[in-house]
């Protein structure tokens, strides 16, 4: 897939295996509402990756967006292999110029240790952020972020301290699953799909395992290597839900 770029020729980036809770998400299919989780988890992971870069301060108006940063800019540099289907390079984001200072496009092979300097492994460590992992993810990687993610939940540390996704929880309105449930980010975007449905407001799971199965999300489970979907995963019970294998024991099929 070909990087999309906007007019000024920078690009949206996916960093590689991570998912911080959403700060402005649109239901696909269905205009309107924009939807968030509690916002401070949200920036906590935001300001994370920005202290991570080099950056000492910034400020944000209403809306969450940087307004003035210290220092302006600082040095960075990320590793990608390709593009997913938006247009965004999937990539791992380093502070300060890469050693060597390798041309853009050169071939650069990516250990274990190297990929733990990066914000995205900072990130998950740090318990800001929740493992969310892609077939295209190398294996090694993966394990190394996987016990780290590991790590952050038994310490309780970030979004795991107030964590809803496995243990679970009831949905009672619209209002609690934005401030109040901390949520694995794409089951929260697929909850939100499902509810945008019902323009009355409504907050009813009495149809969400039948909407998941039609989203087709494939994967795999570790170390297993059980094939299925993510609706095999997620347990409805009227109106509770939860997962019911741990985030980083998913490894989703890149469309």
């Amino acid at each position: 897939m070909k990087v999309r770029v906007n007019a000024r020729g920078g690009a949206q980036l996916r960093l590689e295996g991570i998912d911080a809770l959403e700060t402005h998400y649109r239901a696909q299919g269905h205009g309107g509402q924009m939807w968030r989780q509690p916002v401070d988890l949200a920036n906590a992971a935001a300001d994370g990756l920005l202290k991570h870069l080099g950056f000492k301060s910034v400020e944000r108006d209403e809306d969450g967006t940087v307004t003035k940063a210290t220092p302006p800019k600082v040095p960075g540099h990320i590793l990608t292999r390709f593009a997913d289907k938006y247009g965004r390079p999937v990539a791992f984001a380093f502070a300060g110029q890469r050693p060597g200072r390798s041309a853009d496009g050169s071939r650069i092979r990516l250990d274990v240790k190297g990929m733990q300097a990066s914000a995205n492994y900072v990130l998950l460590r740090d318990g800001l952020v929740y493992p969310t992992f892609y077939s295209l993810l190398y294996v090694d990687l993966r394990q190394s972020m996987a016990e780290a993610a590991t790590a952050a939940r038994e310490a309780g540390k970030g979004v795991w301290e107030h964590d809803a996704t496995l243990p679970g929880f009831r949905l009672s309105s619209r209002k609690q699953l934005q401030d109040e449930v901390v949520l694995l980010p794409k089951l929260f975007r697929r909850l939100v799909d499902y509810l945008s449905i019902d323009e009355s407001g409504g907050v009813s799971l009495g149809g969400f395992a039948d909407y998941l199965d039609t989203r087709n999300d494939r994967l795999f489970t570790t170390p297993d290597g059980h094939a299925t979907e993510l609706e095999t995963l997620v347990e409805v019970r009227r109106q509770t839900l939860k997962l019911t294998v741990e985030p980083e024991r998913i490894v989703f099929i890149e469309a």
